[in-house]
């Protein structure tokens, strides 16, 4: 069954569903900047606009396009900006 997930203020919002590789996560993200933590590892992939990501322990900024994949390991943070209204895939191992 699906669960829907809220945060920061309703400005990201997300479903949870059980994919054929596992648990994920379908969303969509308002412009702005946020930071988000793990406690698994992560396989993010943008669907519609762009994310610019700051991956745990690196000091660069790196844009993800649509049907572009980023990987955060289990247990660290990750910062991301949008310039505009953003959607997104997470699959989680």
């Amino acid at each position: 069954m699906f669960k829907t997930n809220e945060y920061f203020d309703g400005n990201v919002k997300s479903i949870a569903f059980q994919s054929e590789k596992g648990a994920a996560t379908i969303g969509a993200m308002a412009k702005g900047e946020y930071e988000f933590g793990t406690s698994t590892k992560e396989y993010m992939t943008v669907t519609s606009g762009q994310m610019l990501v700051q991956l745990p322990e690196s000091a660069e900024w790196k844009l993800y396009k649509p049907f572009e994949t980023f990987i955060v390991e289990a247990n660290k943070k990750f910062k991301v900006k949008l310039e505009t209204e953003t959607s997104y895939l997470c699959v989680y191992e």
